[in-house]
């Protein structure tokens, strides 16, 4: 059964979307996430052993409450060391979904909807950024309002240069019409897409992937009106967004993990971390 709360709509205050096509297509597409985070510690046999939320205060308690219902039933591939199953802990990121729900107007249905699970970037396992230059705000995109979020892809070299650049996903904090998102999605990744071509990184010095041939990392690039916006002021509020299709990309093997599981800024590598081997939402 999946594992989901229900809610008034006071409890979701979605704020960050702009109504292009009015509120009627708005409620029809739009929906309000949550990105928490914490550690999770898993036992040598994959169950998990404990887990903490940061921040906890600021969650609200249908989302503590959803989360509890869920952690202790996860399941994990073991984590080797030396041939043998060991003990282990990781960083975690959850995002959870309210959407409308189909039976009343006023009410959301909120559900675990991706998670990601380990210590990207620390002590020299993943990867670091050489170079990067942020892409320029699409002055159209400013004009209108339009805010979002755009996950790419990058197959990195040994060289540390950039090979290849696709766009996984992206979210936008406007709702309108099919052709006005497909449009909006385009504006975004458009800049995006290019400046990644020229960034550079640093490749794992140790850990299980110092020696891989290449590397295919996630990024997600933020757009955002509000520059003096921190992610800590948006830690336990629901963010409205209209999420977009994520699209199958030919040179990365599809790891399961949804794109926007990740938090604002960063980089992650695909196929890292623990392997979840139970559904998120299913007792």
């Amino acid at each position: 059964m999946k594992k989901q709360w229900v809610v008034g709509l006071a409890a979701v205050a979605m704020t960050g979307l702009a109504l292009a096509a009015g509120p009627g297509a708005a409620r029809k597409r739009a929906e309000a996430s949550m990105l928490v985070t914490g550690d999770i510690m898993v036992a040598p046999d994959g169950s998990v052993t404990g887990y903490t939320l940061d921040k906890q205060e600021k969650i609200p308690q249908e989302v503590t409450g959803l989360v509890a219902r869920a952690a202790p039933k996860w399941r994990f591939e073991p984590v080797m060391q030396d041939g043998h199953a060991v003990a282990a802990k990781a960083h975690m990121n959850i995002r959870l979904v309210a959407q409308h729900s189909t039976e009343d107007s006023d009410t959301y249905v909120i559900h675990i909807a991706s998670a990601s699970f380990g210590d990207y970037g620390a002590g020299g396992e993943s990867m670091t950024y050489a170079s990067r230059t942020p892409p320029s705000y699409p002055r159209d995109a400013a004009t209108a309002g339009v805010q979002g979020t755009v996950y790419l892809l990058l197959r990195v070299g040994r060289d540390g240069k950039v090979a290849d650049v696709a766009v996984e996903q992206v979210n936008l904090g406007v709702a309108g019409s099919d052709n006005e998102l497909k449009a909006w999605r385009k504006v975004l990744s458009a800049p995006a897409a290019r400046v990644a071509k020229d960034w550079t990184f640093n490749l794992p010095t140790k850990g299980a992937h110092m020696n891989d041939p290449e590397y295919v990392t996630r990024v997600p690039v933020i757009f955002r009106l509000n520059r003096n916006e921190r992610p800590d002021d948006l830690y336990g509020t629901w963010q409205g967004y209209v999420p977009g299709p994520k699209e199958s990309i030919t040179w990365a093997k599809d790891d399961g993990k949804s794109a926007d599981a990740l938090p604002d800024n960063g980089l992650y590598l695909v196929n890292s971390g623990l392997k979840l081997t139970t559904p998120l939402d299913n007792g």
